[in-house]
């Protein structure tokens, strides 16, 4: 499931982390990339030690805990810190997948992969290409956002981002562990959830019917989540 989760960070926001990260101490993207995605992977990223990266990834990690639809589309049980990367002059990453576990060692933690995410953080007229580029079961959907909105979709997808032929792309990128490791599970929670949203207002608090469809919620929550 391929879920768009818009005005993550707002425009002021947007702006704050524009301004920051112009100065920032981008380095080869290369060093993190697997042993086969290294050959496919021409970007800049932050270190995940700068300073810099760690306060803006906070920042976002905090938007993410508050974030309703978020925190129903993903079931995060652990999310990987935030990184920064940058996309310029024929800049990209080609088709590849997401490692299935990631270790932070630095936190004694090991995440498995269940769902991955862009942060878009240029404004999409600003740049050429740059297309988050993800293989589904009906075919591949290209992902280019407005500054401030996040996709969500599965790390077990192949993907890719198109060369950047003009301008600049930074974003956020990052990882999480769900509750509900079975993509088509999760997709199903979330479709009830947002049903369930969607149907409460105007409606008693104790209203039989939206009580039993949260009931159902539970349990197949229940029935699904990882022991």
């Amino acid at each position: 499931m391929l879920t768009i989760i818009e005005n993550l960070l707002n425009g002021d926001e947007v702006s704050r982390f524009r301004d920051a990260l112009a100065d920032a101490d981008w380095r080869d993207g290369a060093g993190t990339a697997g042993t086969r995605s290294v050959s496919v992977k021409q970007n800049l990223q932050l270190d995940r030690g700068d300073a810099l990266a760690r306060e803006l990834g906070n920042l976002i990690l905090n938007k993410l805990g508050q974030h309703p639809e978020f925190v129903s589309a993903s079931l995060a049980e652990k999310i990987w810190p935030p990184v920064f990367n940058l996309y310029k002059d024929g800049g990209h990453y080609g088709t590849h997948s997401d490692a299935a576990l990631m270790r932070l060692p630095e936190a004694g933690l090991t995440i498995r992969s269940d769902l991955s995410a862009t942060l878009f953080l240029s404004d999409p007229e600003s740049y050429d290409g740059g297309e988050l580029i993800v293989e589904e079961a009906f075919g591949a959907q290209a992902v280019k956002l407005a500054a401030g909105d996040m996709v969500l979709y599965p790390s077990s997808s192949l993907h890719q981002v198109a060369p950047v032929t003009r301008g600049e792309r930074i974003c956020a990128i990052t990882w999480m562990q769900s509750a509900v490791a079975d993509d088509s599970a999760r997709g199903l929670l979330y479709d009830l959830d947002q049903s369930i949203r969607a149907l409460t207002p105007g409606r008693a608090k104790d209203d039989p019917e939206i009580n039993r469809l949260i009931h159902v919620y539970h349990n197949l929550l229940r029935r699904w989540a990882n022991p």
